[in-house]
This record gives structure tokens, sequence and C-alpha cells, in this order.
């Protein structure tokens, strides 16, 4: 079970008064899969609950009450952790984020009620908003704005080099209308040309060529750059056997037979023998069985899968190699 799918069967058995107050404690992102996973939720069986609640409970008493919250305490702990490079974005979403509530309460709105709020402000604006939201509700964002700004939304994403405090009240006094913004602002590295890299990952294959074909009519340069760092499907026949194994952990079935319907012959003989030879065998049973499949549908599939891979990968779980990943 993936830790999402534990946490629902938790909520689920804790009750809905008790439920509902954990969430309050979470994320948008977080109660967003939460809520999914105990949506989706069918024939637990006491054993699994119990499972989880032992597990839980082991957990729990493993943990200290020491308040360990200082700012110092996290920077250390997270460079510690990460290194520099990787700590330092973290570390500027956490701590700017707890300060700037009118961003951090944009991750709670419907992706097209913030398309609706920044669609008529300048592109500059919508870029900060894009690239200090998730990936994937940047991208979802991103497809509802006007094809013409796309390509220069995405590219003002890559060439941002932090943003600075001027830019971060301009897009306070924005959000302000509808929200109450903090006061202590800081300069944040959110952007790059790895955030547009990411955004980009998660949009349809029509839409993310289009954007990219604008993108090289205008800094072919830059262009080359975002596409070097984009991790696309094929790019997973790179991946070392045990990181694809930890990978399909968190992918489900339905998902996974429908991603390799169109897949490459290598790719789908890189997956298949990473299962037990049963679970193979089910798995090419089922992808027979499903008949045709539209183009689209095996592509929202595929992006799924990129999407726990990322997700993944960002928490040390696994290594993405080739293009998505630098190898050390």
């Amino acid at each position: 079970m993936s830790g999402t799918e534990r946490a629902a069967i938790l909520l689920m058995s804790l009750g809905e008064a008790e439920a509902a107050e954990v969430l309050k404690h979470m994320n948008a992102k977080d109660v967003q899969k939460v809520g999914a996973a105990m949506a989706s939720l069918t024939n637990v069986s006491r054993e699994r609950a119990e499972n989880v609640m032992e597990n839980f409970v082991m957990e729990l008493d493993a943990q200290t009450s020491l308040g360990v919250g200082a700012d110092d305490y996290v920077k250390r702990v997270l460079v510690g952790a990460l290194g520099n490079d990787k700590a330092n974005g973290l570390i500027d979403r956490i701590l700017l984020g707890r300060n700037s509530k009118g961003l951090e309460a944009l991750k709670w709105m419907e992706t097209r009620a913030v398309a609706d709020l920044v669609r008529n402000e300048h592109p500059q604006i919508v870029a900060i908003v894009l690239a200090y939201l998730d990936p994937d509700q940047a991208s979802e964002i991103l497809t509802l704005l006007p094809e013409r700004m796309r390509s220069d939304v995405l590219m003002r994403i890559a060439r941002l080099d932090g943003i600075q405090p001027q830019a971060l009240r301009e897009l306070d006094e924005i959000m302000e209308k509808q929200f109450s913004g903090g006061n202590n602002l800081k300069s944040s590295s959110v952007g790059g040309i790895k955030v547009a890299a990411n955004i980009l990952n998660l949009m349809e294959t029509s839409q993310e060529q289009s954007i990219i074909g604008r993108i090289a009519e205008n800094d072919q340069e830059l262009s080359q750059k975002i596409q070097d760092l984009m991790f696309v499907f094929d790019d997973l026949g790179e991946v070392d056997d045990r990181s694809i194994q930890t990978l399909l952990r968190d992918v489900s079935s339905d998902t996974l037979a429908l991603a390799l319907k169109g897949a490459d012959p290598r790719i789908r003989e890189k997956i298949l023998k990473n299962m037990s030879k049963r679970a193979a065998e089910m798995l090419v049973e089922d992808m027979e069985s499903r008949g045709p499949a539209k183009l689209s549908e095996v592509e929202g599939a595929q992006k799924e899968m990129l999407v726990v891979a990322r997700r993944l990968a960002e928490a040390g779980t696994i290594v993405l190699g080739g293009k998505g990943e630098e190898m050390v």
C-alpha cells in the first residue's frame, strides 16, 4: 500500500468528526490526494485496516514530543539531508509559504478559478504564480489560459532566477483582493528551467509540442534546455530495475495497463521483467482484453505514471536516469 492509501484507511477508521479534524491540518494537495483515495476505497478487510492501525501506533510511539520547528533547525536538517541545491527551493516554499498566505490560498482553489483570476494579469505575474504552485496544478492552469499566452508564460518561468521582494509585493496586492496576504515577504528561488520542464511534462503531448515549438521560434537555446530537462515516458527505459519495482508499487494496474498500450516495446519489456511472472501474465491479459484505447487516454495514463515517478524521485525513494535527472 502507498502512504496515501494507508492514510485514507486510517482516516476512514477514525470516523467523520476525527477525520475532518485531521484534514484541517493538511495542505490542499495532500487533502486532494487523500480524499481521492478515501473515495476509491472498496472492500477493505478487517485485517488490512488493523494492520494500518498497528503500523500507525508503532510509528506514533516512536515519535517524541520535542518542539524542534525553529527555522534554523529546519534549514540545517534539510540542507544536511538534501544538500544546498535541492534544499534551498524547499526551504523557500516552507518558510515563504507560511508567510505569504495569498499564494498558499491558491492551492486550495479549483484550477479554473485560478486561471480566471490570473488570465488578465501581466504574463510575468502569471509566471510567478505558476512557478510557486505544484507542477501538476500549474500545468492544468496553463492549459486553461489562452493559447497565445502559454509559450510566453512558460518562457518567463524558465527565465526566472529568483523572485524579488517587489515582485512578491505586487503579486500579494493582487491576491489581497480575495485573500489576506502576508507582509513579511522574502526573496524566493522558485522558477527556473527545471520548473518549466516539470510543468510541461504534465501537459497533453499536443499542447506540450505546440508550446515547445513556439518557444523555439523565440529562443532556440532555451527551448533545447527545457527539453533536455524533461523526463518523458520513454525515459523509463533508462531507470534502474529497483526504481522501476518501487514505482510499480505506487501505480494501479488499470493505469499501468492503459499506459503500456502505446508504449515502445522496449519500455513494455522493461516493465514486465520487473514484475512477478504471474503479475506480468495478468497485465498482458488485461491489456489484450481491453481492445483499442484512445490516444489521449493512453497519454493521460503515461503522464499519471510520470507524476508518481517524479514524486518518488523528489522524495529520494527512486533515481530517475536519462534526461530527467543528472547522474553523479
